[in-house]
């Protein structure tokens, strides 16, 4: 005890004024306010004004496109864990040749945008199924088969094998020991990835757009339908309103099941092994191969599609990018070209303001430390909230003077810095509260003030976290699609509406300039994520920002 006392004694010098972490906290809180809260305040204000709650739940195509978003949902979601499961299994309890490889690719097409998924089940699947419910249910499955992998294989590789192979050498067969042993010990993963697939599934809205039928609809893509093409403010609101409730239950329930399945949960450490040769080692590689297969053939269908004509393989779609005149006379309407000038310049402004936002949150909030924990809760709230929901509110809220910002350039990166700046506070905050405080005291004693310590100790280790954060903001403004089907302007398009619009036009050259831009999308997103990868942080930053709180009480790794 003698010890510990002038240890917090020698700390108390080296810590920030109040003054500056306030200053350094004051931008994201008052950017968060204002097009994150108010957005959202208005936006529930439209929907409990006037009839609006009444007129919507009186008809029966909202309870039509409610019933569609939930079953689909929840069949997304059962085939996802059933199907994930096993790759989990070989992931948590083997190492073998291709293990990160797998992995990576897992992890490739989670971050790929929804659109580009969408174009790639498109050019994937045979024509009947190319736009149907059935192909929707494909994308989401494959699309979040890492989330089962990344959340269920952390948790099951900490589970020691002691209790299945007591019950293996008691007779009972591979099936029975899963079922009555390992599934009910990893079930609190199991929840943990259920309700994130189900979240990302109940607010699907980019794979619906480009792969649903004329009439397939989620609450989604009927709040961008009521808003955008019939002019419906109120319909829109109540819908939005109504999918956040749902989302609100559900969250709640996944985290009480979790916390109560967890309690008694004892975690232990559990090296991984080489499969064993014959039957272990022959299951593993099926296992990996159909991985394999089911996430890389709707990429090289995609690819594959960009040189596809009807009358052979041709680079056409890639040369002509740029030209704009169908036939003699008459235009296209859109100028690819001009779409990808537009994503970058959004994505390099969204990664400076996420960038700068999000380096000032993280110094706040691991200078305030607990007093801080509200801050970075509330910068979290835009990665629970759909894109949809968040380009909506912005709409209604700054479309009237005297904030009449909807013809701002600027309009559309913050709406996709909004949500790129929990993934750098994430990547950063880790960071800054690892540094060791006797660096900081050690700079105090020999004589700088409490600001210059920590601009000498903590600072330096801000640029290798906020490197990675900037390459994830430029991942996610470069794919955003929700909240820009609000926010762009007529001549504004981004690379996900152009590809979007492109499939949705006649023509197989046109179609084939789509799959040019998805391709192309697809690289740039991946080479992001690839850098990030390597960091060995996208883990950590995936957990973090989409699993529940009572799976990291019991993750351990």
């Amino acid at each position: 005890m003698d010890h510990v006392g002038p240890r917090l004694s020698s700390h108390a010098p080296s810590r920030l004024p109040r003054r500056l972490v306030a200053a350094l906290a004051a931008p994201p809180a008052v950017g968060l306010a204002v097009f994150y809260v108010w957005p959202f305040l208005t936006l529930l204000a439209r929907a409990v004004d006037g009839g609006s709650i009444g007129d919507t739940l009186r008809r029966s195509s909202t309870w039509d496109v409610a019933w569609f978003t939930l079953w689909q949902a929840v069949v997304s979601t059962m085939i996802t864990v059933i199907v994930g499961i096993a790759p989990a299994y070989i992931v948590a309890r083997f190492s073998f040749r291709g293990r990160q490889l797998l992995l990576g690719l897992l992890t490739a097409i989670f971050v790929l945008p929804t659109v580009v998924m969408g174009a790639a089940f498109l050019a994937l699947l045979p024509d009947g199924l190319d736009r149907s419910v059935t192909a929707v249910i494909a994308a989401h499955v494959v699309f979040n088969l890492a989330v089962v992998v990344r959340t269920v294989g952390p948790f099951w590789e900490q589970l020691s094998t002691d209790m299945e192979g007591a019950a293996a050498a008691l007779g009972a067969s591979p099936w029975r020991v899963f079922t009555t042993i390992t599934l009910p010990l990893i079930r609190p993963a199991l929840v943990a990835a259920a309700s994130i697939v189900f979240v990302f599934s109940f607010t699907s809205f980019g794979v619906v757009r480009v792969l649903g039928a004329a009439g397939t609809r989620t609450i989604e893509v009927e709040v961008w339908r009521q808003a955008v093409q019939l002019g419906d403010i109120g319909t829109a609101a109540v819908l939005s309103v109504l999918q956040l409730v749902v989302l609100a239950v559900v969250i709640a329930w996944s985290t009480v099941i979790q916390r109560r399945s967890a309690r008694a949960l004892s975690l232990e450490p559990n090296v991984r092994r080489a499969p064993r040769p014959g039957r272990e080692r022959r299951r593993v590689a099926l296992i990996g191969l159909v991985s394999y297969v089911v996430c890389g053939a709707p990429v090289v269908a995609l690819i594959t599609q960009s040189f596809s004509t009807p009358s052979g393989w041709s680079t056409a779609a890639w040369t002509q990018l740029g030209e704009t005149e169908v036939r003699p006379g008459i235009r296209l309407g859109l100028d690819p070209l001009d779409a990808i000038r537009n994503s970058v310049e959004n994505a390099l402004w969204a990664t400076l303001f996420a960038t700068v936002i999000g380096a000032l949150a993280s110094l706040a909030i691991a200078a305030a430390r607990n007093a801080g924990r509200l801050l970075d809760i509330g910068l979290m709230l835009p990665v629970g909230t759909s894109a949809v929901t968040i380009g909506f509110g912005m709409l209604i809220t700054f479309d009237q003077s005297p904030y009449d910002w909807r013809a701002e350039w600027w309009l559309v990166p913050v709406g996709h810095a909004l949500v790129a700046v929990p993934f750098v506070v994430r990547t950063t905050v880790g960071v800054l509260r690892s540094v060791d405080p006797e660096l900081r005291a050690a700079a105090a004693t020999l004589g700088a003030t409490p600001t210059g310590a920590w601009r000498a100790v903590v600072v330096p280790f801000l640029w290798r976290p906020l490197a990675v954060g900037a390459a994830l903001a430029a991942a996610i403004s470069l794919g955003e699609f929700g909240a820009t089907s609000f926010l762009s302007r007529s001549g504004g398009e981004t690379v996900p509406i152009a590809i979007e619009q492109l499939l949705g036009r006649t023509g197989s050259l046109l179609q084939a300039q789509a799959y040019v831009l998805a391709t192309l999308l697809a690289i740039v997103t991946i080479g992001l994520v690839v850098v990030v990868d390597r960091s060995h942080e996208l883990r950590g930053i995936i957990r973090s920002t989409t699993q529940p709180p009572a799976i990291d009480q019991t993750d351990r790794q």
